[in-house]
């Protein structure tokens, strides 16, 4: 069965995760307020609602309990999304994911049971600044405050030497979990694979460690 998301709020967050959940053919129902909004998303969700999410009543009757992710992306209205939040996982919505406008908002969500916390803004701020500052990191993504995953760009530093020869978690603590070469992906590369010059060098570790490997190793 294909999994089913609900995505409530249709602000610029929201209505691009909408869009892009479609593109990817996932069942999504969109849920809005604003039945204007509502309407520009009638022809690209699955279901498009005009409903008021703080109500449980509401929640209950749409069958959000059976959908396996709820997305929470109210714009300011932090009590609406408190309130949403803590209605769903009473309800008992197995996957709770909620937009935080701030600090103090995200400390509420942690505490009424939110599964995961997304600060959007503060998300692209971060990749923006890694890739800005350095000539070698393509992208990154922030798996928690400690640990991230980067795309590296392998220079003439590293380029024919295997693997084996470059040894990157014991020299750096970190690991290479992917090489993009061109069209072509190699997941879980073996030791004897030879880094050949612009593979980007997929990396996972903790940040200290993948800063050390970006200035130091490669």
């Amino acid at each position: 069965m294909k999994k089913q998301f609900a995505v409530i709020g249709l602000g610029r967050f929201g209505g691009n995760l909408v869009a892009e959940l479609s593109k990817l053919g996932v069942e999504v129902l969109a849920i809005d307020l604003d039945a204007e909004v509502v309407d520009k998303y009638a022809d690209i969700a699955t279901h498009a609602v005009h409903a008021n999410a703080m109500d449980e009543s509401v929640l209950r009757q749409l069958g959000l309990r059976n959908f396996d992710h709820v997305i929470v992306s109210f714009g300011e209205n932090i009590e609406a999304s408190i309130l949403t939040t803590l209605q769903l996982k009473e309800l008992g919505v197995k996957e709770v994911w909620v937009k935080a406008s701030n600090a103090y908002h995200q400390k509420v969500l942690d505490k009424i049971g939110a599964d995961k916390v997304i600060h959007p803004e503060r998300d692209m701020a971060r990749r923006i600044a890694h890739h800005i500052t350095s000539e070698k990191i393509i992208d990154f993504i922030e798996l928690s405050d400690e640990y991230s995953i980067v795309e590296v760009l392998a220079t003439n530093k590293v380029a024919n030497k295997s693997l084996i020869d470059l040894d990157v978690r014991a020299k750096f603590g970190c690991n290479i979990i992917a090489i993009q070469r061109g069209e072509d992906t190699i997941v879980s590369p073996p030791g004897e694979e030879v880094i050949q010059k612009n593979d980007l060098l997929i990396v996972i570790g903790q940040n200290r460690d993948i800063n050390r490997f970006e200035k130091v190793g490669v």
